[in-house]
Protein backbone atom coordinates (compact mmCIF):
# COMPACT_ATOMS: atom_id res chain seq x y z
CA UNK A 1 0.00 0.00 0.00
CA UNK A 2 2.92 2.43 0.34
CA UNK A 3 3.37 4.12 -2.43
CA UNK A 4 -0.39 3.93 -3.31
CA UNK A 5 -2.12 7.12 -4.10
CA UNK A 6 -5.73 8.33 -2.05
CA UNK A 7 -7.47 10.74 -3.91
CA UNK A 8 -10.83 12.52 -3.15
CA UNK A 9 -13.08 14.26 -5.49
CA UNK A 10 -15.35 16.62 -3.86
CA UNK A 11 -17.73 19.56 -4.42
CA UNK A 12 -14.65 21.88 -3.49
CA UNK A 13 -12.03 19.66 -5.65
CA UNK A 14 -9.72 16.72 -6.03
CA UNK A 15 -7.23 16.05 -3.55
CA UNK A 16 -4.34 13.28 -4.09
CA UNK A 17 -1.96 11.54 -1.26
CA UNK A 18 0.70 9.38 -1.93
CA UNK A 19 0.83 6.81 0.95
CA UNK A 20 4.08 7.14 3.11
CA UNK A 21 3.42 5.73 6.39
CA UNK A 22 0.92 2.97 7.41
CA UNK A 23 0.16 0.67 10.60
CA UNK A 24 -1.34 -3.12 10.26
CA UNK A 25 -3.77 -3.89 12.52
CA UNK A 26 -4.94 -7.91 12.87
CA UNK A 27 -8.66 -8.05 13.61
CA UNK A 28 -9.82 -9.81 16.44
CA UNK A 29 -6.43 -11.42 17.43
CA UNK A 30 -4.90 -8.28 17.96
CA UNK A 31 -5.39 -6.94 20.75
CA UNK A 32 -4.47 -3.54 20.06
CA UNK A 33 -7.25 -3.42 17.04
CA UNK A 34 -10.35 -1.86 17.34
CA UNK A 35 -12.36 -5.36 16.57
CA UNK A 36 -10.42 -7.07 19.39
CA UNK A 37 -13.58 -7.73 21.02
CA UNK A 38 -15.51 -8.47 18.66
CA UNK A 39 -18.25 -6.75 15.85
CA UNK A 40 -19.86 -3.89 17.39
CA UNK A 41 -21.54 -1.09 15.37
CA UNK A 42 -18.54 0.88 15.39
CA UNK A 43 -16.25 -1.80 13.92
CA UNK A 44 -19.09 -3.69 11.63
CA UNK A 45 -17.17 -2.09 8.46
CA UNK A 46 -13.78 -3.58 9.59
CA UNK A 47 -15.10 -7.23 9.04
CA UNK A 48 -15.55 -6.46 4.93
CA UNK A 49 -15.79 -6.50 2.78
CA UNK A 50 -12.10 -5.20 2.00
CA UNK A 51 -11.21 -1.94 0.25
CA UNK A 52 -13.62 -0.16 2.27
CA UNK A 53 -12.37 2.37 4.04
CA UNK A 54 -13.05 2.33 7.81
CA UNK A 55 -13.38 5.70 9.29
CA UNK A 56 -13.48 6.62 13.27
CA UNK A 57 -12.99 9.64 15.81
CA UNK A 58 -9.83 9.23 17.56
CA UNK A 59 -9.59 11.22 21.02
CA UNK A 60 -12.87 13.40 20.65
CA UNK A 61 -11.08 15.62 18.50
CA UNK A 62 -10.07 13.87 14.96
CA UNK A 63 -11.58 11.59 12.24
CA UNK A 64 -9.04 8.79 11.29
CA UNK A 65 -9.01 6.24 8.44
CA UNK A 66 -8.37 2.63 7.78
CA UNK A 67 -8.46 0.86 4.67
CA UNK A 68 -9.78 -2.88 5.37
CA UNK A 69 -7.67 -5.66 4.38
CA UNK A 70 -7.50 -9.44 4.20
CA UNK A 71 -10.60 -11.99 4.13
CA UNK A 72 -13.79 -11.06 4.38
CA UNK A 73 -15.10 -11.19 8.12
CA UNK A 74 -11.36 -11.43 9.68
CA UNK A 75 -11.00 -7.31 10.16
CA UNK A 76 -8.23 -6.66 9.20
CA UNK A 77 -7.53 -3.17 8.58
CA UNK A 78 -4.35 -0.98 7.84
CA UNK A 79 -4.31 2.74 9.51
CA UNK A 80 -3.56 5.74 7.03
CA UNK A 81 -0.79 7.45 8.80
CA UNK A 82 0.53 10.13 6.66
CA UNK A 83 1.15 10.78 3.03
CA UNK A 84 2.57 13.23 0.65
CA UNK A 85 0.12 15.63 -1.44
CA UNK A 86 0.69 15.17 -5.13
CA UNK A 87 -2.67 17.10 -6.12
CA UNK A 88 -4.87 19.68 -5.01
CA UNK A 89 -2.29 21.55 -2.75
CA UNK A 90 -4.39 24.67 -2.04
CA UNK A 91 -7.61 22.25 -1.53
CA UNK A 92 -5.57 20.40 1.16
CA UNK A 93 -3.40 23.46 2.65
CA UNK A 94 -6.86 25.30 3.18
CA UNK A 95 -8.28 22.09 5.39
CA UNK A 96 -5.05 22.67 7.72
CA UNK A 97 -3.88 24.87 9.93
CA UNK A 98 -2.50 28.56 8.57
CA UNK A 99 1.60 28.09 8.49
CA UNK A 100 1.12 24.13 8.17
CA UNK A 101 3.98 23.02 5.71
CA UNK A 102 3.97 21.38 2.93
CA UNK A 103 5.75 18.13 4.76
CA UNK A 104 3.00 18.16 7.29
CA UNK A 105 0.05 18.35 5.57
CA UNK A 106 -1.13 15.10 5.42
CA UNK A 107 1.58 14.01 8.58
CA UNK A 108 0.06 12.10 11.17
CA UNK A 109 -3.93 9.93 11.12
CA UNK A 110 -5.63 12.75 11.76
CA UNK A 111 -3.69 15.47 9.32
CA UNK A 112 -3.94 13.21 6.76
CA UNK A 113 -7.61 12.77 6.63
CA UNK A 114 -8.36 16.89 7.24
CA UNK A 115 -6.15 17.07 4.04
CA UNK A 116 -8.37 14.82 1.93
CA UNK A 117 -11.68 16.01 3.63
CA UNK A 118 -12.14 12.90 5.11
CA UNK A 119 -15.03 12.68 7.66
CA UNK A 120 -18.08 9.90 9.30
CA UNK A 121 -19.76 10.16 5.94
CA UNK A 122 -17.04 8.23 4.67
CA UNK A 123 -16.96 5.35 6.91
CA UNK A 124 -17.82 2.13 4.54
CA UNK A 125 -16.83 3.75 1.14
CA UNK A 126 -15.83 2.14 -1.62
CA UNK A 127 -11.99 2.62 -2.55
CA UNK A 128 -12.32 0.69 -6.47
CA UNK A 129 -15.73 1.28 -6.56
CA UNK A 130 -18.11 4.11 -7.36
CA UNK A 131 -17.31 6.60 -4.79
CA UNK A 132 -15.46 9.71 -4.84
CA UNK A 133 -12.54 8.12 -2.97
CA UNK A 134 -10.19 6.23 -5.28
CA UNK A 135 -7.52 3.76 -4.00
CA UNK A 136 -4.61 3.82 -7.39
CA UNK A 137 -1.10 2.43 -7.61
CA UNK A 138 1.71 4.58 -7.52
CA UNK A 139 4.81 4.93 -7.98
CA UNK A 140 6.95 1.92 -6.59
CA UNK A 141 8.88 2.56 -3.42
CA UNK A 142 12.73 1.92 -3.78
CA UNK A 143 12.76 1.30 0.71
CA UNK A 144 10.48 0.27 3.21
CA UNK A 145 10.97 0.54 7.38
CA UNK A 146 9.10 -1.00 9.92
CA UNK A 147 9.05 -0.85 13.71
CA UNK A 148 6.54 -0.42 16.33
CA UNK A 149 2.77 0.99 16.03
CA UNK A 150 2.74 4.54 17.55
CA UNK A 151 0.55 5.10 20.76
CA UNK A 152 -0.75 1.74 21.35
CA UNK A 153 -0.60 0.06 24.71
CA UNK A 154 -1.55 -3.42 23.61
CA UNK A 155 0.73 -5.56 21.50
CA UNK A 156 2.62 -1.97 21.40
CA UNK A 157 6.21 -4.03 20.55
CA UNK A 158 4.43 -5.70 17.24
CA UNK A 159 6.29 -3.84 14.23
CA UNK A 160 3.10 -3.15 12.21
CA UNK A 161 4.01 0.23 11.28
CA UNK A 162 5.06 0.65 7.30
CA UNK A 163 7.01 3.54 6.17
CA UNK A 164 8.84 4.70 2.96
CA UNK A 165 12.12 4.94 3.84
CA UNK A 166 13.71 8.69 4.51
CA UNK A 167 10.44 10.16 3.51
CA UNK A 168 9.90 13.71 4.79
CA UNK A 169 6.46 13.16 5.81
CA UNK A 170 6.76 10.07 7.61
CA UNK A 171 5.32 10.87 11.51
CA UNK A 172 7.40 10.43 14.23
CA UNK A 173 7.29 7.39 16.57
CA UNK A 174 5.45 8.41 19.71
CA UNK A 175 5.33 5.63 22.39
CA UNK A 176 2.32 5.53 24.18
CA UNK A 177 2.79 6.00 28.27
CA UNK A 178 0.63 3.28 28.93
CA UNK A 179 2.68 0.64 27.27
CA UNK A 180 4.63 -2.00 29.25
CA UNK A 181 8.30 -1.22 29.88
Amino acid sequence: MLGWELSHDTREGHVTVRLTEVEAYAGEADPASHASRGRTLRTEVMFGPPRRLYVYFSYGMHWCANIVVGVDGEASAVLLRAGRVVEGMELARARRPPGTSERSLARGPACLTQALGIGKSHNGADLCGESPLTLTPGEPVSAISSGPRVGVSLAAEAPWRFWITGDETVSAYKRSPRAPA
